[in-house]
């Protein structure tokens, strides 16, 4: 399973800029190390490059559901689309949670290692659709 990091200025970014309910969220891949101390636009991540199936930019996710219980705000989102390689694929180790609407990075996902996607082969982001992408209490 991924593990979850936040970048710090994404922080700043859910408690100054977002609107979670409202702004556009995506996935985009990267296979280089984000950095949670300097890293905050998407032009900071080494994205991938348009090749072998993956997009410039990532893939869209859906808000399911943003809200405050109890105290506790959440932001559900739904899985983006899966990429499927072409050609001779590509390699991805990090899923990166990008703030379109305001251009925040707010977290990634790291695999563990680098995935080697061939032509034909799918890689998906799995978020969690009970806990959300992230909380704030």
């Amino acid at each position: 399973m991924a593990t979850y990091n936040k970048y710090n200025a994404g922080t700043e970014a859910l408690n100054e800029s977002v609107n979670a309910g409202t702004d556009t969220w995506r996935i985009i891949l990267s296979n280089t190390a984000p950095n949670a101390a300097t890293h905050a636009v998407q032009a900071d991540a080494t994205e991938l490059t348009t090749s072998g199936g993956y997009t410039v930019n990532g893939n869209t996710c859906a808000v399911t559901s943003s809200g405050q219980t109890g105290g506790v705000q959440r932001l559900i989102l739904a899985d983006p689309a899966v990429w499927t390689a072409t050609g001779g694929g590509f390699t991805v180790r990090y899923a990166i949670l990008w703030n379109q609407t305001v251009n925040a990075l707010i977290g990634w996902w790291d695999y563990g290692s680098s995935q080697v996607v061939a032509a034909g082969e799918t890689f998906a982001v799995d978020l969690d659709g009970t806990n959300g992408v992230y909380t704030i209490t």
